[in-house]
C-alpha cells in the first residue's frame, strides 16, 4: 500500500494572497505534497497557480477544478503546457464539468452532454501536449474546423507529460474517470460509505485494462482538533445545508445525489426542500452530527488518526485538508499536528485488507 499524501487548497482566504502564500510555503516545508485551486464564479483556477509556482519549489500544483466547457480544449492544453513549464513539471490538470447553474447562468453556455464534452476535451488535450498535430473528429469538437482555412497545427511549446484528474460524481462520469483519467478529485465524499464511487471507477479502469492501484484519489475535508465535538461540528452544518440545497436546482444537484447514493437519500431530500423554501436554519439543523464527522477529520488526536485510517482504507491516496484556525499561526499548527498523525499512520503495518472500496 502506498504512503498517504497530503494536499491543501490555495486561494486568497480572509488574510489575502500574502497570507495564503505564507501558508503554502510552510505547508511545503512540512511535507505537504500538493496545492489545489478552484473556480466557480469568482477567481479563476489558473492565475493563482502561476503565482504559487514562483514561490515554491517542490509542491505539486493542481487545478481542482478547471471548468472544462468554458475554454476550448486547445486553450486548456496551452494553459497546461504553460503551467507545466513555469513550475518545472509540477502541474496537475484537474478538470470538471461544473453544473448548469454556473455554465449557463454565469458563462451563458448550454450545459449539454457535459460528459461527452469532457471526454473529448481530455482526448484533445492529450494529443496537444504530446506534440501531435491536432486532427480530431468528435461530437462537439472537430479540428481543424471543416470548410474553413484552418490547418492541423502542432504546439509550438515543448510537449510535456501532464497528469489529468477529473472531478466527477455520477456513476457514468465515474466510469469515464476510471477509463481515461490519471486520478479522481472527490467531493461530497464519506470514506466509510464510498463503495458506490469506487465500484464505478473500477468498472472504468477494468474496461481500459488498467488497475485501480495506480490511480490517485484526492479526497478529504476540514481538519480540526479538540475535545468539544459540538464546537467542531456545529459550524460545519450550514455549509452542508448550502451544498445540498443551493449548489444546484431542484432537478439537478449532483452533490445532493452523491450523498443520496451514500445512504442519505431521505435526509438530503428534506434538507433541500427546506432550503428551497428559504427555511435555511431548519435545513442546517437537520444535518446529523454523524454526517459532519463522516465527511471531515474532527476531534481528538485519536479520533483524527482513525479518520485518516478510514480514508486510507477506503482507497484515498491523497487527503486534501482545510486546517481550522482563526489565524495563520493556528492553521499552521493544525496542519503540522495533522502531518504528524499522517506520518504515524504511514508508519503502521499495512492493514490485512485494503478495505471494501479498493
Amino acid at each position: 500500500m502506498s504512503r498517504l499524501r497530503v494536499a491543501i487548497s490555495f486561494g486568497p482566504g480572509p488574510g489575502g494572497w500574502e497570507e495564503s502564500l505564507a501558508f503554502a510555503r510552510e505547508a511545503e516545508r512540512l511535507g505537504v505534497d500538493s496545492a489545489w485551486t478552484s473556480e466557480a464564479w469568482g477567481f479563476d483556477a489558473v492565475t493563482p497557480l502561476a503565482l504559487l509556482a514562483g514561490q515554491t519549489s517542490r509542491l505539486r500544483l493542481g487545478t481542482g477544478i478547471l471548468q472544462a466547457g468554458t475554454r476550448t480544449p486547445a486553450l486548456v492544453a496551452m494553459t497546461a503546457l504553460t503551467l507545466a513549464s513555469i513550475s518545472g513539471g509540477r502541474f496537475i490538470l484537474g478538470l470538471g464539468s461544473s453544473g448548469p447553474q454556473v455554465i449557463e447562468g454565469w458563462h451563458g453556455i448550454p450545459f449539454r452532454a457535459p460528459l461527452q464534452r469532457l471526454r473529448e476535451t481530455v482526448e484533445i488535450v492529450r494529443l496537444a501536449i504530446s506534440g501531435e498535430r491536432l486532427t480530431y473528429s468528435g461530437n462537439h469538437y472537430t479540428l481543424p474546423l471543416p470548410g474553413g482555412e484552418g490547418r492541423p497545427l502542432r504546439t509550438s511549446a515543448p510537449p510535456a507529460p501532464v497528469p489529468i484528474y477529473l472531478a466527477t460524481l455520477g456513476p457514468r462520469a465515474l466510469e469515464v474517470t476510471g477509463e481515461i483519467a490519471d486520478g479522481w478529485i472527490a467531493s461530497s465524499f464519506m470514506p466509510t460509505r464510498a463503495r458506490p464511487f469506487f465500484d464505478a471507477i473500477r468498472r472504468g479502469t477494468e474496461r481500459a485494462g488498467r488497475s485501480l492501484e495506480d490511480f490517485d484519489v484526492v479526497a478529504g475535508g476540514v481538519v480540526a482538533f479538540g475535545d468539544d465535538l459540538e464546537r467542531l461540528i456545529a459550524p460545519r452544518k450550514p455549509g452542508f445545508a448550502f451544498e445540498i440545497g443551493a449548489m444546484g436546482s431542484r432537478e439537478h444537484n449532483f452533490y445532493k445525489d452523491a450523498y443520496a447514493r451514500q445512504g442519505y437519500a431521505e435526509l438530503v431530500e428534506r434538507v433541500q426542500a427546506l432550503w428551497l423554501d428559504r427555511r435555511r436554519e431548519e435545513a442546517a439543523a437537520l444535518i446529523p452530527d454523524a454526517f459532519v464527522l463522516e465527511a471531515n477529520l474532527l476531534g481528538t488526536d485519536a479520533m483524527v488518526r482513525e479518520r485518516i485510517r478510514a480514508y486510507r482504507d477506503a482507497g484515498v491516496t491523497t487527503i486534501q485538508v482545510a486546517p481550522e484556525g482563526t489565524s495563520l499561526g493556528e492553521r499552521l499548527e493544525t496542519l503540522g499536528r495533522f502531518m504528524d498523525l499522517v506520518e504515524a499512520v504511514n508508519a503502521e503495518p499495512p492493514p490485512a485488507s485494503a478495505g471494501p472500496s479498493r
